[in-house]
């Protein structure tokens, strides 16, 4: 009967998300009110109040957006290659795409998470996460450069992160397809699920001034799938809370068969008491591979490094460490409040929302009010538990942001809609329409201790009429809305990269005047830098050719070479002389099988380039640098394997055309 109940309410979600999405509202004509475009402008040569940081789903990428005006001010590219930067084609860049599988140039980007301090975010990182190949990389924001990509071991489909401590003690990630541990033989039927299928919690340090991160610990957990994540604050501050489905341990047609039970659960985990148990040696060491990945804002590059062993808690064997709170039904969104009191859970199929209390879990603890266990790990009674329901708020809660104020605003998909409600009374206060199918929401703050309530932006899985029809795919979107007053107003309606799934927002102050703006020539330490034109050079070491060479307005230096043969490698070492904010230069050359560079003021990259063919091809500037931008040109001379022909090079001057021509 649980079963046919399931599909009932499965196939309902789908009929009613099909009505929603395929005619256009009524009220979608005066949806945004007349003074919108007043509250959204941003006169030019003025700055927006927020940057917006978006997370570019199945691009690998993050972008970054301007609030109110939702100006596209840049993407960030991380786990996935990105030709307009260079990233993972130069050199220095190509090992921070590597992990156990070797280089894996594309992932699934799907949450953001800004660094904080005592609960108030701080501007100094962001984290993000690979959901494919498990992994989860940092940001820079002086920079705005990807600094370190940590990969998870026993671990596959990193969606349940990456969700930090309320002083950035700790990034957790959580798993969200359960598989075999990584040191057993893995080579065993999927109908074993239950027996030989576990799930894990990752627990990346975080250091406290260089941001560097490291596994400190893992949990290994029941074979079940792990979804979305917060961390405890205020008066919660030790603990975390993840949201858990598929406790029917299903192998297969999971839209239907993890979705029996009328609960999941939410698990809350006490590392508080982890790190007690790890100092007490309760922890086992466990032989995995894992790739780590720094780079160096010193020599522009990156280093990689397989490392070979974790430490793992056994949350079956430590029984005070987690605890499971029944949650209805598939729950999606685990979000805590600004003052760590009320965990709110979202049932992707549910039609309430459960508010717990921190207080009265642990009230539950102590008293061992318990409902079994799910192996091995305390179940505590789900009215134990509870603060209350929200009653009725609408169809397929997903996620839930908060305002500082004592409201909290979920969003659910179904109903394709946004719902403002108060926690203490758990009455519903407004609701509008978004278009169409939201997701992910995002208040600047609005999972810290101390949100900014003036904007919420909805992140929409479709937009159907919203655009210009562009074929059968249509641009992503988002949507803003004014929540200063009571109500919510949308006064904005914007087109967005890759699909937004989470996203965090941070007052601008916090960041632009620590933008780094040149890097300084003089402590430019790349083992191939040229600091001035006098350093340049072309050196022959067997089959490999170093380029050292330098560009600034409007030229290269140097930009005749000759003396390459069929069957070279050659290194373009090439280093920007600017230093002057803006004044980056590109690198391409005619047939190379990578990318172009883009080299920053003061930075040295490498292009790696194999010829293919006899003859002089050009390379030239890719990025627009001055009026003279088209004469900011070279050529090099390829010539057969076993020539006779010498390493020359030169700029300014006519080489001489003999074959034995002496180096100018």
């Amino acid at each position: 009967m649980r079963k046919n109940n399931a599909f009932r309410l499965i196939v309902l979600a789908i009929i009613t998300t099909s009505l929603l999405t395929a005619c256009k509202p009524k009220s979608a004509s005066n949806a945004v009110s007349g003074d919108a475009a007043a509250k959204v402008y941003v006169a030019p040569g003025k700055y927006d109040e927020f940057y917006n940081f978006v997370s570019g789903g199945f691009s690998g990428q993050l972008s970054v957006y301007g609030l109110p005006s939702a100006r596209l001010l840049r993407v960030i590219p991380v786990f996935s290659v990105d030709p307009e930067k260079g990233y993972g084609y130069s050199e220095e860049t190509k090992p921070m795409l590597n992990t156990s599988h070797g280089f894996v140039p594309w992932d699934d980007l799907h949450h953001t998470d800004l660094s904080q301090t005592n609960g108030e975010i701080d501007g100094r990182w962001i984290f993000v996460n690979a959901n494919n190949t498990p992994r989860v990389g940092r940001i820079d924001l002086t920079t705005f450069r990807t600094a370190e990509i940590i990969e998870l071991p026993n671990s596959a489909g990193n969606h349940s992160s990456p969700f930090i401590t309320e002083n950035t003690e700790y990034v957790v990630a959580g798993t969200r397809f359960s598989v075999p541990p990584d040191d057993v033989n893995g080579d065993v039927p999927i109908n074993t699920y239950k027996k030989n299928f576990k799930g894990t919690l990752s627990f990346i340090s975080v250091g406290k001034e260089d941001g560097k991160m490291d596994i400190a610990f893992q949990i290994q957990c029941p074979g079940i799938n792990f979804d979305l994540s917060h961390a405890g604050k205020g008066k919660s501050h030790g603990w975390f809370f993840f949201s858990c489905y598929n406790t029917e341990q299903a192998n297969t047609l999971l839209e239907v068969n993890a979705s029996q039970r009328d609960k999941d659960f939410i698990m809350a985990v006490n590392w508080k008491k982890a790190e007690e148990y790890l100092k007490a040696g309760k922890g086992k060491k466990q032989a995995v591979r894992y790739a780590h990945n720094v780079y160096s804002e010193k020599t522009h590059s990156a280093t990689s490094e397989i490392k070979t062993e974790v430490t793992v808690l056994d949350s079956k064997e430590l029984t005070d460490l987690c605890y499971f709170i029944p949650c209805p039904k598939s729950p999606h969104g685990c979000d805590v409040d600004p003052t760590g009191e009320y965990i709110v859970g979202s049932g992707k199929l549910a039609a309430l929302i459960p508010v717990f209390s921190f207080d009265k879990l642990q009230a539950a603890i102590a008293a061992k009010s318990f409902d079994g266990n799910y192996e091995g790990i305390p179940v505590l009674k789900y009215e134990s538990v509870l603060y209350g329901e929200v009653k009725k708020p609408g169809l397929g809660p997903l996620h839930t942001e908060f305002d500082g104020k004592g409201n909290a605003y979920t969003s659910f998909f179904v109903s394709s809609e946004v719902v403002k409600w108060n926690i203490k009374d758990l009455k519903v206060l407004d609701r509008v329409p978004t278009f169409y199918s939201v997701g992910h929401l995002c208040i600047p703050g609005g999972d810290s201790k101390k949100p900014n309530a003036k904007y919420l932006i909805a992140y929409n899985k479709i937009t159907k009429d919203r655009y210009l029809p562009t074929g059968p795919e249509l641009a992503q979107s988002a949507q803003l809305f004014d929540i200063s007053g009571d109500k919510m107003q949308m006064i904005l309606d914007y087109p967005t990269i890759g699909e937004p799934h989470y996203a965090q927002a941070l007052a601008a102050d916090l960041i632009k005047d620590k933008s780094r703006k040149i890097y300084k020539i003089e402590e430019n330490d790349h083992p191939y830098a040229s600091k001035g034109e006098g350093m340049t050079k072309v050196v022959r070491q067997g089959n490999i050719v170093h380029v050292n060479m330098t560009c600034i307005r409007s030229h290269f230096t140097p930009d005749n070479i000759e003396g390459i043969k069929m069957g070279d490698e050659v290194y373009f070492h090439v280093t920007n002389l600017e230093q002057d904010w803006d004044v980056p230069h590109g690198f391409a050359i005619k047939g190379a099988a990578n990318a172009e560079l883009l080299i920053m003021p003061g930075e040295t990259q490498t292009l790696k380039w194999t010829p293919d063919k006899v003859g002089v091809l050009p390379f030239y500037c890719t990025d627009f640098c001055s009026a003279l931008h088209q004469e900011m040109q070279g050529y090099i001379r390829v010539s057969p394997a076993g020539s006779n022909v010498p390493i020359t090079f030169s700029t300014g001057t006519n080489m001489p055309a003999a074959a034995d021509a002496s180096k100018k």
